[in-house]
């Protein structure tokens, strides 16, 4: 047997039904990993090692007594920090929520309950899953197990640290513009973003209504598909919950890929946004690994990618900021830099913008609908190879476009997997992308991938005692360029926002200006007066 922490699930559960492996021995044998490596990477806010315990004994007695309740039963887990656990603490990363408990699990955080997984605690993200890395909140930023003065992508960035060191056999993470699949292509796992409103996002602390993807990661794709067979349940009191027939998400697994037709997203990844020429040659060798499967691959053009930046980040800005406002205005110092950079810039974007946001938004969707017709997936690049934690800006976020988000626009199932290593030892990944709903497919093609391929045998390798590398300190706030009669413009709206701001908190705000208004300027348009939003809703 390979060391425990180092198993799949589907290999410990396979152990744990013919009762060859203790949940306790699994479970203990985590903690103990826990305890010698986590104060290297800052994956854990918070470990619930007695619960944990109590929990693997109550999966082996019931085991033991034939109760078996399947292949997660007994299996230990984490929750990235802004899934609510009833009567356990939960912070989302942020000084503003250090005291909060809730008095309910959410949703999803039930069901894998229900599903007999033992929970090992609570993991590090970015300021409720959107400011990050930051270096001036209440707990340490993760870093990557792989090269622990690098980033290990965000928000969900304990997630991702925790399932590549073998801290955890799966965590749960969110994505609202890449927030599972960043992490999970840096950390070089398996991660889902499902199809929107699959996985139920109540009890999950709110990024933005529209965007909010609740999602696995794990080690492997089969891992992630046992995972959602749990998660994938409507939840009638979730608005977004989608009431779709069961799924037999591990049962797609295990055949090839004769007949599959692939799209290729080769201009976002060559063109758009040029990849390291690492990240670039290993695509072109994954691509011929599905050619070989049987796949028929294609090259394929979709919109550029920043303008699906454009619509998610002004409909995206303007969720989170309300979700948040009351708190901003009373004590904006309670929030880090990089949560300040990005959240506050969110009162020059006007309810115009917001709605222009949200109907091109089912343009998009529509534009998309020939694809899906055409191509069982499409595949891209994904994030990668991971950066240095010293080298990020927050003013990138407004300044760069993104690999992941145009999926969180057209609301479909996008899978990020590891397709091999820079010669330093840094994960590389591809996206795999398909229709709403297509995620049992999706999960199939990249199972097919992954069993050809020889990724999965290779681990971070962590020593106890090992030093971390200092922390950067807090970056400057980017550089202000704006004219006299502009500066005048945000500081008025700063102050009709209700908001009470440092000098350097302003700067933050300032600094972001000409890249909102430019998002705006180019979401403006003659459009038809029955052009509906796409978060237009329905009754019945």
């Amino acid at each position: 047997m390979t060391e425990l922490h180092f198993l799949s699930i589907a290999e410990a559960g396979a152990l744990i039904a013919a009762r060859k492996l203790s949940p306790v021995e699994l479970t203990r044998a985590f903690l103990a990993r826990i305890e010698a490596l986590d104060d290297q990477l800052n994956a854990y806010l918070l470990v619930t090692a007695d619960q944990a315990l109590d929990q693997a004994r109550t999966a082996e007695t019931e085991i033991m007594a034939g109760r078996y309740l399947g292949p997660l039963h007994g299996i230990p887990y984490a929750l990235k920090d802004i899934f609510c656990t009833a009567g356990i603490r939960t912070t989302g990363h942020s000084r503003t929520a250090l005291d909060h408990v809730p008095e309910q699990d959410a949703f999803s955080v039930a069901l894998l309950r229900q599903a007999g997984m033992v929970l090992l605690g609570k993991l590090a993200t970015h300021e409720f899953a959107h400011g990050g890395p930051s270096f001036d909140v209440a707990f340490p930023p993760a870093r990557n197990p792989w090269d622990t003065a690098r980033f290990t992508g965000g928000s969900s960035s304990g997630s991702g640290a925790a399932v590549a060191a073998g801290l955890a056999m799966a965590a749960m993470g969110s994505d609202t513009g890449g927030s599972i699949r960043n992490p999970a292509a840096l950390c070089g796992l398996a991660g889902l973003k499902p199809s929107y409103g699959l996985i139920s996002r109540r009890g999950v602390w709110t990024n933005s209504f529209s965007f909010d993807h609740a999602g696995p990661m794990a080690w492997t794709v089969r891992d992630v598909a046992l995972l959602m067979q749990a998660l994938a349940v409507h939840d009638p009191l979730d608005p977004g919950s989608a009431a779709m027939p069961p799924t037999d998400f591990a049962g797609a697994l295990g055949g090839d890929l004769k007949g599959i037709r692939i799209g290729v997203l080769r201009h976002q990844y060559e063109e758009e946004l040029p990849v390291a020429p690492a990240l670039r040659a290993a695509m072109e060798e994954a691509l011929g690994v599905m050619r070989g499967l049987g796949a028929e691959l294609e090259d394929v053009r979709i919109r550029p990618a920043q303008d699906y930046c454009d619509v998610k980040i002004v409909a995206a800005e303007s969720e989170l900021y309300s979700v948040h406002e009351a708190m901003l205005r009373a004590d904006p110092g309670g929030f880090g830099e990089d949560f300040l950079g990005r959240s506050l810039p969110a009162i020059l974007i006007g309810a115009g913008d917001y709605m222009n946001a949200q109907r091109e938004r089912r343009v998009m969707i529509e534009q998309a609908a020939p694809l899906w017709e055409k191509y069982d997936a499409l595949v891209t690049a994904g994030p990668g190879p991971a950066p240095l934690l010293c080298a990020w800006r927050t003013i990138q976020f407004w300044q760069k476009a993104s690999l992941t988000t145009p999926f969180n626009v057209l609301g479909g199932p996008a899978l990020a997997q590891c397709i091999g290593y820079t010669e330093g030892g840094l994960p590389l990944s591809m996206q795999l992308v398909g229709a709403p709903q297509a995620d049992a497919r999706i999960l199939a093609i990249a199972d097919a991938y992954e069993r050809a391929t020889p990724w999965r045998a290779r681990r971070p390798a962590l020593v106890p005692g090992a030093p971390q590398p200092p922390l950067p300190p807090v970056p400057e706030p980017a550089p202000v360029e704006l004219t006299v009669a502009e500066l005048a413009l945000v500081e008025g709206m700063a102050r009709q926002a209700g908001l009470r701001l440092t000098e350097r908190q302003f700067a933050l705000l300032a600094s972001a200006a000409p890249y909102v208004w430019g998002m705006t300027a180019r979401l403006r348009g003659s459009r038809h007066f029955g052009a509906e939003p796409a978060n237009s809703f329905h009754l019945g």
